[in-house]
């Protein structure tokens, strides 16, 4: 079974919600009405928070799952905890400023990147073996 990999999934979807719940709060304390995605600075980061963490799902959780099925459920489900802490950094520091969101970007790329790498690696060498 792969219960951890499925808890990271659940928490990862926990911090696409929180970014939403960001997105609608800076959108009510800057008064840009729906469906404006521009209007306000605070909003505008917010909203793009929400964006780029939906942007990265569809390469991080097949990732995800792909290296827990072919190489570890323990290692797939570590490396998307950091996944979710550096997501979160991204979100909480974009939410302040843009600069501030490079740090956690980067880092969680990079560990998509693995997950992806690895369960591409995975793949092939079972096809291969």
């Amino acid at each position: 079974m792969y219960h951890l990999t499925a808890l990271v999934t659940l928490l990862a979807v926990a911090v696409y919600t929180f970014s939403g719940i960001m997105a609608r709060n800076a959108r009510r304390a800057t008064g840009v009405k729906a469906p404006a995605t521009v209007g306000h600075p605070d909003f505008e980061r917010a909203f793009r928070a929400q964006m780029n963490t939906l942007e990265w799902m569809p390469i991080f959780l097949p990732s995800l799952w792909l290296f827990a099925l072919y190489i570890s459920d323990a290692a797939a489900a570590g490396i998307g905890v950091v996944w979710i802490i550096d997501r979160l950094l991204y979100i909480l520091g974009y939410a302040k400023a843009a600069e501030k969101r490079g740090p956690g970007f980067l880092i969680q790329a990079l560990a998509a990147m693995v997950l992806l790498v690895g369960a591409l690696g995975a793949v092939v060498m079972r096809l291969a073996g």
